[in-house]
């Protein structure tokens, strides 16, 4: 089952909002230590959604989950953009700008490794 944030976002992309509701905190959820619930909904254009509505979204929901922890392994293991920046001027460098570079084989092998769902 996935978190209360990840069904609240697959519930907003579902009826045609983004990212932006969470930055500009038109909703927020709090948890008084009996579960996460939402705390209040100022979504413009878009009814609060009920719990039977969140959990017929919980499959989209878990699918972004997963998708977050394999991006953020993703990041760790590009390394930063100086480095990749740098692998890429060196195959320029070597002629070596296609599947045989040593960028390509670093970015796959990290796609490989975190595939998302």
């Amino acid at each position: 089952m996935a978190q209360l944030s990840y069904k609240i976002k697959a519930y907003l992309e579902a009826n045609g909002k983004n990212h932006e509701e969470e930055i500009n905190k038109t909703f927020e959820i709090w948890n008084e230590g009996d579960g996460d619930k939402i705390g209040f909904w100022k979504v413009s254009g878009v009814a609060q959604p009920t719990q039977e509505q969140l959990d017929a979204i919980d499959s989209t929901a878990t699918t972004l989950e997963a998708n977050n922890r394999v991006f953020k392994a993703r990041k760790r293991s590009y390394g930063n953009w100086k480095e990749q920046l740098d692998k890429l001027y060196h195959d320029i460098d070597g002629g070596k700008l296609d599947k045989d570079g040593t960028w390509y084989k670093h970015i796959k092998a990290v796609k490989d490794a975190n595939a998302k769902e």
